[in-house]
């Protein structure tokens, strides 16, 4: 399992970096953590790159370090790598290169495997998207953007799962809310959530949702197959059956206090722009996190 933790800033990150890994302790995951800068110029650059064997003696940061100094930081603070590399400091002056227009610095982590920082400059959109394809990353973790086609396009131009943080505090959190149907999609988002919940210690809602436009003799097998995985998973869980709009049913039922895995659309990309999808509605309409599975 390989995840990618996409920050942006030093002042809103903090709870994208916290949720982002403890999912990467739960999936005992190689973790990379992603800041991308605004694009530097070609004039920029070289005038950087004549200035870079200058900085460390000047004590100048090089254009956007000081972001993941700040995730270095953090995970020093949490014990999260290395009491070596924690002695040693950020080595801001002394990042890889390696000729991918990717500055790196390689980590050891404690509560999963690697632990990676990497420094992208571009177009955000594009560059996780390379990134993603790089790297061939299982799930991007990301804050929720103010910019509601950033967090549109994140979900539907990047080829991972996503999990969208919005407002997470542990303290809240008490279940995983598990919406569920007959695509196939929906068994690989209850392995998701078993892990999530094996790692919180905490129970799994099982929400399936009688869809008032559809047919209610639906073929229900999947469903029974998914309940007797988590059952067999040993973990807490409680099957909830309602009728109505699945993903009014959705939010009603995440009541603020739960992380939501659900299952991505399997709408074509023509079909998502003209009418929408569960995910991101469900996405644009509570302040929980929500893991899209795809």
């Amino acid at each position: 399992m390989k995840i990618l933790i996409a920050i942006g800033s030093k002042h809103y990150s903090e709870p994208t970096l916290n949720l982002g890994m403890k999912v990467a302790e739960a999936f005992n995951a190689k973790t990379t953590i992603i800041d991308v800068g605004k694009k530097v110029s070609e004039f920029s650059s070289q005038l950087v790159e004549l200035a870079q064997d200058q900085m460390e003696s000047w004590d100048f940061d090089p254009p956007g370090v000081d972001v993941l100094e700040w995730a270095f930081n953090y995970l020093s603070d949490n014990s999260l790598i290395d009491a070596k590399q924690i002695e040693t400091g950020f080595p801001k002056n002394r990042l890889i290169d390696d000729g991918e227009d990717r500055k790196l610095v390689y980590l050891s982590g404690t509560v999963c495997e690697d632990v990676n920082l990497i420094l992208r400059h571009g177009e955000i959109i594009t560059e996780l998207r390379e990134e993603v394809q790089f790297g061939k990353y299982d799930v991007t973790i990301v804050g929720k953007s103010q910019k509601r086609n950033m967090s549109h396009d994140l979900i539907q131009y990047i080829n991972s799962s996503i999990l969208v943080v919005n407002e997470y505090d542990d303290e809240n959190f008490n279940r995983v809310l598990l919406p569920v149907d007959n695509f196939p999609g929906s068994m690989k988002a209850a392995k998701y959530a078993i892990r999530v919940a094996l790692s919180y210690d905490v129970g799994i809602d099982i929400l399936n949702v009688l869809d008032e436009n559809k047919s209610k003799n639906e073929d229900s097998s999947n469903v029974s197959k998914i309940i007797k995985l988590i059952r067999r998973s040993g973990v807490d869980h409680k099957y909830i059956k309602e009728d109505g709009d699945p993903v009014e049913k959705i939010i009603e039922k995440s009541n603020n206090d739960k992380i939501i895995v659900m299952r991505a659309s399997n709408m074509s990309p023509i079909k998502r722009y003209f009418r929408g999808s569960k995910p991101l509605s469900v996405m644009n309409s509570c302040n929980v996190p929500i893991l899209i599975v795809k």
